[in-house]
């Protein structure tokens, strides 16, 4: 018992008579001091004694498309332990190819009576899509919140990041390096972080390169959002004379980085690359990748914020929350080649 006390004290950078007074349900402990001595416990992997498991004020789903893409076990990581925080229980529920579809999930974690439902890039983020199921969900009693996205029709708030203004950090960062013939490989059209991105690169290109907006359309291309997609788009851009290419999510930028090295381009040598998300364990690739942050912690308490406040019976009104994103300089992005 004392070595593990030592341990907790130490995780949690309080004394061993403050951990026993935790552990002993004892009053007299600040409740921030008594929520780090319980995450230290947690991080260390001791059980929790049973007189501090608390009742859970109720389950809360969270949907996402997969977890193959390192962003969303991000937001997952972050919505989660925002609702455990305020006493709610997190569902995680997530969608495979050929396995449950959205609507199958969200049919299921209202079955199961959960308090309400975040959804990270559902389909409220396709244009193609029939939003009433939103409409049938709110009718039914629960309340919920989108996260990257956006469709006025649904009466839900919403948190995104600025799109547009990640596409017009990306275009000056590299026009302050010199490239003049920038590409941009995106997903489906159908999608609305998608359109908004392409909106911003015209907007940048425009105001950088002077290049109107059919030439600038002539250096897009749209694949999938996965390590593939962005291989595929690169190299057509690649073709098109590209120096450099920004890409719509980090795993893009890895295929886009794949592309160059076998056509026996060095990047950022010979072309600079550009993501986007700043995923875990993305400033680890070879080269570091330059990147545009989603300001993922942030968006995710506002997520449960808003959804909390529903609960609470005082919601906000219907909105979208856009969060400024961040330009991370790393190695992928360089002075353009001289031609």
């Amino acid at each position: 018992m004392t070595a593990r006390l030592a341990d907790i004290a130490a995780q949690a950078g309080v004394s061993e008579a403050t951990v026993s007074r935790v552990l002993n349900g004892k009053p007299g402990v600040a409740t921030a001091t008594r929520e780090s001595v319980l995450a230290a416990l947690d991080l260390l992997g001791y059980e929790r004694p049973a007189r501090l498991t608390k009742r859970s004020a109720g389950l809360v789903g969270l949907i996402t498309p997969e977890l193959e893409n390192p962003i969303f076990p991000a937001f997952a990581q972050v919505i989660c332990q925002a609702l455990t925080r305020q006493g709610y229980t997190p569902v995680l529920a997530t969608q495979t190819p050929g396995g449950s579809t959205e609507d199958e999930l969200t049919g299921m974690l209202v079955e199961r009576g959960v308090t309400g439902i975040i959804f990270v890039s559902g389909l409220h983020a396709d244009t193609s899509a029939d939003m009433e199921r939103y409409d049938r969900l709110r009718a039914s009693g629960v309340p919920f919140v989108l996260i990257n996205g956006y469709a006025p029709t649904v009466r839900a708030p919403f948190v995104s990041p600025d799109d547009r203004a990640a596409m017009r950090l990306a275009v000056t960062h590299l026009v302050s390096l010199g490239h003049r013939r920038i590409g941009l490989a995106l997903g489906p059209i159908r999608f609305v972080p998608v359109r908004r991105k392409l909106a911003g690169f015209l907007e940048g290109m425009a105001a950088e390169l002077g290049l109107p907006a059919e030439r600038a359309e002539e250096l897009v291309q749209h694949s999938l959002f996965t390590l593939e997609g962005g291989q595929a788009a690169a190299s057509a851009l690649l073709e098109k004379g590209c120096t450099a290419v920004i890409c719509a999510s980090d795993m893009m930028a890895l295929g886009a980085i794949r592309a160059a090295r076998q056509r026996g381009l060095a990047v950022p040598g010979d072309c600079s690359v550009i993501g986007f998300d700043d995923s875990p364990l993305i400033a680890f690739t070879d080269p570091p990748l330059t990147t545009i942050r989603q300001p993922v912690p942030a968006m995710g308490q506002a997520a449960v914020r808003a959804l909390l406040e529903e609960l609470g019976g005082t919601p906000a009104p219907p909105s979208e929350f856009v969060f400024m994103p961040e330009l991370v300089v790393r190695g992928s992005t360089a002075a353009a080649p001289a031609r």
